[in-house]
């Protein structure tokens, strides 16, 4: 019972914070620019509690799903002091695109925090070299400072690591800074085959998803699946477990599922992938101020640009719809959250996502109206009340149809 009061108390604290900073961006943006503000809301629904200012009423409503700020002249035109629509089409930009801004400025700031206050940073300095392997065969020694890979540059591990798992087994240029020294080699990485099945787990060893193409995918193997054995071996529940039991050297792993309370016995003949190494271990960064600073910078940046990159491949279609998640999901992500580390991480996250993806120019969303405010400022006049009216239903309707279906997916993942 506590720990489902605690799970509530995070996930309201959570999606009602990001609200706030949210809608107090476009208030705080109204009142700079003059523009009356009728009413700030945090939540929809029925109002729990309300307070009547001098000019803007506050409320708190039932359902804690999001919120608005009301100001006047915004839904009809107004002819009252301090209209939104009598105000300049920059101020109205700005009042719009204030909440979304201010959730990807804080999601950025808290990111870089929790990235500069982390321990360990792995450079891209050589530590040693692996006894066989194409570092060692070329000639790479320790205290090499490995800064490009066929001209990329390259400040981290994690860059290495990126840049080798879109590898296949190509030759190399390695640029490499030598006390001072550039020096370029060309290098063929070393290849060693990886056991993989093409299954994806929960903590409760439940397969959450499924790798299309994949064995798991072609022996019937499917999302919602719980594993209980493997190979005749308990899995106890543990994600852990099943790693390890699959990892065994068997050229057949005996799967035993459990799947709408009906036993099911698989034969799953494990894939296997060539993955690409130079063969190197790589320094710890020393511990200083400066350091942290960089290597926050640094981690904050590639951040930033990973949610820019899944929505490219949302929209590309390399991403299913169906691996997006809602209100049920992220609720589910909260709850689970071990630790105020990990929960401050998933805030930073959830506003990142949050306000770049209100700037998308969908209509219904923030981005959707700023492009109605940029098509006014083309065409010298504002589109007719029943025509943005209609865009704006048409683009809320469509969000709605949107939510309900990654909801119906949160759901069958949970259950």
């Amino acid at each position: 019972m506590i720990g489902i009061l605690i799970s509530a108390i995070k996930i309201i604290f959570l999606l009602g914070f990001l609200i706030f900073i949210h809608e107090g961006g476009h208030f705080l943006v109204a009142k700079l620019s003059k523009v009356r503000v009728n009413e700030f809301a945090i939540g929809f629904g029925p109002t729990i509690w309300k307070k009547q200012g001098k000019e803007t009423k506050y409320a708190l409503r039932l359902v804690p799903l999001g919120g608005f700020v009301s100001m006047e002249g915004e839904v009809e035109s107004s002819e009252k002091e301090g209209s939104f629509s009598k105000a300049s089409i920059p101020k109205r930009i700005a009042i719009v695109a204030a909440g979304a801004v201010v959730n990807i400025i804080f999601g950025l700031i808290v990111y870089f925090i929790l990235m500069s206050l982390s321990g360990v940073y792995i450079t891209n300095i050589v530590d040693s070299t692996l006894e066989g392997y194409a570092a060692e065969n070329i000639g790479i020694t320790q205290n090499d400072k490995i800064i490009k890979l066929d001209n990329k540059n390259i400040r981290t591990k994690e860059d290495i690591n990126n840049f080798m798992n879109k590898n296949n087994g190509d030759k190399i240029k390695v640029t490499i800074n030598r006390n001072g020294q550039i020096l370029e080699f060309d290098l063929i990485p070393t290849r060693q085959d990886a056991k993989t099945t093409g299954i994806y787990l929960k903590d409760d060893s439940k397969i959450v998803a499924v790798e299309p193409g994949s064995s798991a995918e072609k022996n019937g193997l499917k999302a919602n699946d719980i594993i209980t054995k493997i190979n005749g071996q308990s899995t106890e529940n543990s994600p852990y477990k099943v790693l390890e039991l699959i990892s065994q050297d068997n050229e057949i792993i005996k799967l035993e599922i459990q799947r709408n309370k009906e036993t099911i016995n698989i034969d799953l003949e494990p894939d296997y992938i060539p993955e690409y190494y130079l063969g190197v271990t790589f320094k710890e960064a020393d511990n200083t101020f400066g350091n942290h600073l960089y290597y926050g910078l640094i981690e904050t940046n590639k951040f930033s640009f990973s949610i820019l990159d899944n929505l490219k491949r949302l929209f590309s279609g390399n991403v299913s719809v169906d691996q997006m998640m809602g209100p049920v999901g992220i609720s589910e992500a909260v709850a689970d959250t071990n630790g105020l580390s990990e929960f401050i991480y998933l805030l930073a996250l959830i506003s990142l996502s949050l306000g770049v993806t209100n700037l998308l120019p969908i209509p219904a969303l923030d981005g959707g109206k700023i492009l109605i405010l940029l098509i006014e400022a083309i065409r010298r006049k504002p589109l007719k009340e029943g025509t943005e009216a209609k865009i704006q239903l048409i683009g809320f309707a469509i969000l709605i149809s949107l939510t309900i279906y990654i909801t119906y997916n949160d759901i069958l993942r949970i259950f």
